[in-house]
C-alpha cells in the first residue's frame, strides 16, 4: 500500500483510477484544461500528461529505422509523430496549477532527465514509467531517487526486464511501486488483454499492480479489478474530433465516468474472501426449509415420522435434526402449522 496525495492504493482500496490524456489537447491548452475539467466531473483520483520534446524523444531523421512503418501512425517519422503529440513544457506548470485549484490530482510520465527536472519543480506526486521506457534504467533510478511512487507499465516486457525495473527502484530505497501489466498495441484488441497476467505480477513481484489499458471499451478495466488490479489507466478524450495521434484509442467522457463507478461496485463485489455473507441475505433466510409439524398431537403423544416435515419457512429447528426428533414425547398440545421447537418435547 502506498498514497498519491493521501488517497491509499492498495488491495484493501477500491481501484485508483488514471485518466491518461496524453496526445489529446490536440495542441490547444484550451482544450487541455477542458478535458481535465471533464475528468474530474467524471470522478477520477487523477489526470495524466506526458513530459517530452521531439528532441528527447529522437532525432529528425528520415532513415529507415525512424520511419514507422504500420500500425496507426504509418508514414510518420518518429520526430514527426513526437512533434505533433507532444505536451509543450510552457503548458506544464498552467496545467499543474488548474489541476489543483479544481482539486484533483496531476502528474505525468517523464521521457528523460529534464522532464523529470521539470516536474520536481512542479512537485509532482507521483511518476509513471511508459512501457516503452522500461529498459532505460538510468532514467528510473533517477526518477525513483526522488522517492515519490512510480507506477510501472510492463508492455511489452519480459519477467526479467520487470525484475531489472523494481529492483533498480529499490534499491534507491524507493518500495512505493505499482506494475501496470499492459499490451502496447494500440488500440489492443480484448482477446489479447491477458489478463491473468495481473495476478502473476502480485504474485512475482510482490508489489501493488494494476492495468494500463489501451482496448476501446471498459471490459479489460472492469475484469481486471476482478483479478486484483488497483489502479486503472485509461486514455480519454473530451470528444469525438479528431484530436491527435492517440484519440483512437481513447474513451469518451460518459465512458470513464462508467469505468470510475464500475470499478468500484467490481472492487466490492469481488473484495470478499471470507465467506463473510451480506446484511442483505438476513431477510430471505425466513424463506429456508425448517421442520413444522404436519399434524394435529397431544401432550404426551409420541413424534412419528410423519407428523412433521422439512418445508418452508425457517421458523422451527433446521432440517439436520428431523431424525434426531422422531420419538420424542411431546410436553404441550401442538397443531398443524406449528414451527416444531425444542421447548415443546421431551
Amino acid at each position: 500500500m502506498f498514497e498519491v496525495n493521501k488517497v491509499k492504493i492498495g488491495q484493501q482500496f477500491k481501484p485508483y483510477i488514471i485518466a491518461e490524456l496524453s496526445a489529446n489537447h490536440g495542441g490547444d491548452i484550451r482544450r487541455a484544461k477542458d478535458s481535465i475539467l471533464v475528468a474530474k466531473k467524471s470522478g477520477v483520483d487523477a489526470v495524466k500528461i506526458q513530459t517530452y520534446t521531439p528532441d528527447t524523444m529522437t532525432i529528425d531523421s528520415n532513415k529507415v529505422d525512424f520511419i514507422i512503418n504500420d500500425g496507426l501512425w504509418k508514414g510518420y517519422n518518429l520526430y514527426q509523430l513526437y512533434k505533433e503529440a507532444y505536451t509543450p513544457y510552457e503548458w506544464h506548470k498552467d496545467l499543474f496549477e488548474f489541476a489543483r485549484k479544481i482539486k484533483l490530482t496531476i502528474f505525468s510520465t517523464p521521457f528523460d532527465e529534464s522532464a523529470v527536472d521539470l516536474l520536481e519543480e512542479l512537485n509532482t506526486p507521483a511518476y509513471k514509467i511508459a512501457s516503452f521506457e522500461i529498459t532505460d534504467l538510468p532514467l528510473i533510478k533517477y526518477t525513483a531517487q526522488k522517492l515519490k511512487p512510480m507506477f510501472i507499465s510492463t508492455g511489452m516486457s519480459n519477467a526479467d526486464e520487470i525484475a531489472d525495473a523494481v529492483e533498480t527502484c529499490l534499491k534507491v530505497g524507493n518500495k512505493d511501486i505499482l506494475l501496470f501489466h499492459c499490451i502496447s498495441n494500440y488500440p489492443a484488441e480484448l482477446t489479447d488483454s491477458n489478463l491473468g497476467d495481473i495476478k502473476y505480477l502480485a504474485n512475482h513481484f510482490g508489489v501493488e499492480v494494476g492495468l494500463s489499458d489501451h482496448t476501446t471499451s471498459n471490459m479489460a478495466a472492469i475484469l481486471s479489478v476482478a483479478l486484483g488490479a488497483r489502479a486503472i489507466e485509461k486514455h480519454f478524450k473530451l470528444d469525438n474530433d479528431d484530436c491527435g495521434p492517440d484519440s483512437t484509442f481513447s474513451i469518451l467522457p460518459n465512458q470513464l465516468e462508467d469505468l470510475c463507478k464500475e470499478s468500484e461496485l467490481a472492487f466490492k463485489a469481488t473484495i470478499s474472501n471470507n465467506l463473510k455473507r451480506p446484511l442483505s441475505e438476513n431477510i430471505n433466510k425466513k424463506f429456508r426449509r425448517s421442520i413444522y409439524f404436519v399434524n394435529d398431537l397431544k401432550k404426551g403423544d409420541i413424534l412419528r415420522k410423519n407428523d412433521i416435515r422439512r418445508i418452508r419457512p425457517g421458523f422451527g429447528l433446521d432440517p439436520k435434526f428431523f431424525d434426531e426428533l422422531i420419538g420424542k414425547t411431546l410436553r404441550s398440545d401442538v397443531f398443524r402449522g406449528d414451527p416444531v421447537s425444542w421447548n415443546v418435547l421431551n
